[in-house]
Order: structure tokens, then C-alpha cells, then sequence
């Protein structure tokens, strides 16, 4: 039997940019489930690997770094996230672009995808778990109550992103985060292993032109009809 066969789990996969951070966490909380944030635990992999001066191109290494982990998702008295590695505060450094450039090549080598399965898994717990990444249900949750791909155009994923970081302070070029975007997209579409697609089933939904208020909301109503 399935992990999703006994918890109930909402995946969540689309490209970057799209959203599924905000829209995950916003569900998990209305939903009272736990929260899985996938590509964290792919960018924590690659800060880990570069304060250990381990290279993105050894694979032992980076599996290695990966086993062993130790990070804790919690948060901050305002409800916005907090990510711990190693009991340090590396919120910020997760969430910084060239972070994510380094995740993106770090999660398509199949011995760290393979290392951090069985800890995605592990997320799944009772009352049940929304899931966000790019493969929660082509690989990791295959099984899962509701299977979401959710997308919005590059254009449309830049401007957010631009903003977003825009926000938090850092100065950022909107043409580089297209070009970026754009990159990263093809990427995580040809990979060998476990390329961004939607998964059997999946509902898509593009939120371009959509308020997170209306995708929530679309989200929930599509969890009410299980």
C-alpha cells in the first residue's frame, strides 16, 4: 500500500515562478495539513554542498550531503516561513536566485533524487500533507488524493519573481530572471530523470492573470469534490 493510500496528500508541480510555494502553504494552513517544500530540500543540498567545498559535479558527494540533512521547516511569529539547516537560519540564502541555478543542477543527478525520496515520503503524515515541487506526483507521491500542475507563463513568472525579491531588498534584473526562468525550464523538461511534466491525471491549473486569493480558493474547491 501507498503512502497516499492511508494520508492524504495534495501535490503540487509546476514550473519556477509559478507559485506553488505561496499556494501550497496557503492550502496547507486552510487544510491543516503538513508542508512539504521539495525544491528547499534540493537548494539546502546545494548551500550544504557549498559550505562543505563540495563540487556540483560530484555525484557521491552531493548524495552524501543530501543523506545527511539536517533541516527543519518552521515558522516565524508573522506566519512567513523559516527554514533551518543545521539549526542556522538560511531562509534568505534558500530563496536567493543563485540558489536556486545550483538546485536545478543538482537535482538532476538520480543518486541525490534517489537520496532525498524516502525523506519526502516521510513527510507524509497525519491528518495529510500538500507537497509542492516539480515530480511530487510523477515520483514521489504517485498516488496522491489530488494531483495539481500549476503553471503561468514565463513572462508572467518573471515579473513575479522580480517583484517578489524586489521586496525582500535584493537588487535584481528582470531580463536576467527571464532569461533565467527560461533556462531552468528547459532544464527541468529534459532531464533524464524525472523531467517536469504533469502527472497522470493532474489538473491543470495557469494562474496567469490570477490572484493567489483565486487560485487557493480554485484549489480547495477541487480538494472539497474528493
Amino acid at each position: 500500500m501507498t503512502v497516499a493510500a492511508t494520508i492524504p496528500v495534495i501535490a503540487i508541480d509546476g514550473p519556477s515562478g509559478s507559485g506553488k510555494g505561496t499556494i501550497a502553504r496557503r492550502v496547507s494552513e486552510a487544510l491543516g495539513y503538513h508542508l512539504l517544500d521539495s525544491g528547499a530540500l534540493y537548494r539546502l543540498t546545494a548551500i550544504a554542498a557549498e559550505s562543505q567545498n563540495i563540487a556540483l559535479n560530484d555525484v557521491n558527494g552531493l548524495a552524501g550531503v543530501a543523506l545527511g540533512l539536517d533541516v527543519e521547516f518552521d515558522s516565524n511569529e508573522d506566519g512567513s516561513e523559516r527554514i533551518l539547516l543545521s539549526g542556522k537560519d538560511v531562509t534568505r540564502q534558500v530563496r536567493l536566485e543563485s540558489t536556486g541555478a545550483g538546485a536545478s543542477t543538482v537535482a538532476a543527478i538520480p543518486a541525490v533524487r534517489e537520496s532525498l525520496l524516502a525523506r519526502q515520503r516521510a513527510f507524509a503524515e497525519a491528518p495529510g500533507l500538500v507537497a509542492d515541487g516539480r515530480d511530487m506526483g510523477t515520483n514521489v507521491f504517485t498516488s496522491a488524493a489530488l494531483k495539481i500542475f500549476l503553471t503561468a507563463s514565463a513572462e508572467e513568472r518573471a515579473r513575479r519573481r522580480h517583484k517578489q525579491l524586489k521586496d525582500k531588498g535584493m537588487d535584481v534584473s528582470l531580463a536576467a530572471l527571464s532569461r533565467d526562468i527560461e533556462d531552468r525550464d528547459r532544464r527541468d523538461s529534459e532531464r533524464s530523470v524525472a523531467p517536469l511534466r504533469p502527472a497522470p491525471g493532474a489538473r491543470i491549473l495557469d494562474s496567469s492573470g490570477l490572484s493567489i486569493v483565486a487560485v487557493t480558493n480554485t484549489v480547495l474547491e477541487w480538494v472539497a469534490e474528493l
